[in-house]
């Protein structure tokens, strides 16, 4: 039975051998995906360049002929905002560094089978997903504070008052400006003129207690 936690997401699968890509392929077929293949990194960087082809997750041989899995990790990163894991016959520190400083979001050893293959994969394919979150933030964080001086002064007094980072802050922003039928730059200029207000009245109270 297919899980139903993967939505049928599009896995890529890379590798010069012929019979580990069917058998990955099987083995995340019946865990409720689906996948592509592709038997060198040429042809993998075909494939993440078709039209309409969203992969959710590429699973890259470290060790091929020709471009490595390594170089093609590094095309993925540059070039496309496809994540990556890697799976290699090598099981050491040094090739575990080398992953992490691509940009990998998980790691496989060789032999594979099912029950360390779908764990890990799970674990990159969340770790992908919290990754593709955190950019899609931020990267409605920058328009929205290019966009409008009060915006970004209400994210600095949202961070300020609740002790938060600036990504969290621009979020209970937006979120409070869509539950409230409101555009975000209306909802940042009432909060900055009601802190205005009482940084005023707090003045005036000061002045009031000293006299």
């Amino acid at each position: 039975m297919s899980a139903p936690t993967a939505s049928r997401r599009l896995i890529l699968l890379v590798d010069d051998d012929a019979l580990l890509l069917d058998y990955l392929s099987t083995v995340l077929r019946h865990a409720g995906y689906e996948t592509i293949m592709a038997a060198s990194a040429p042809e993998a960087l075909q494939r993440v360049a078709e039209p309409d082809t969203d992969i959710a997750l590429a699973l890259l041989d470290i060790n091929m002929p020709g471009m490595s899995g390594l170089d093609l990790a590094r095309r993925l990163k540059d070039h496309t905002e496809v994540p990556f894991m890697f799976l290699s016959s090598v099981d050491d520190a040094e090739t575990a560094r080398q992953a992490a400083s691509h940009g990998a979001v998980g790691f496989v050893v060789k032999p594979v089978d099912a029950t360390r293959l779908l764990p890990a994969f799970e674990s990159a394919l969340a770790r992908a997903d919290e990754i593709r979150k955190l950019r899609h933030t931020e990267a409605n964080l920058n328009a929205a504070l290019a966009a409008g001086r009060e915006t970004s002064l209400a994210v600095g007094l949202l961070m300020t008052r609740f002790q938060t980072d600036r990504n969290t802050a621009f979020e209970v922003l937006r979120d409070h400006a869509r539950s409230s039928r409101r555009k975000i730059n209306e909802l940042a200029e009432q909060l900055v003129e009601a802190e205005e207000l009482l940084n005023g009245l707090h003045g005036a109270f000061v002045s009031r207690l000293r006299r």
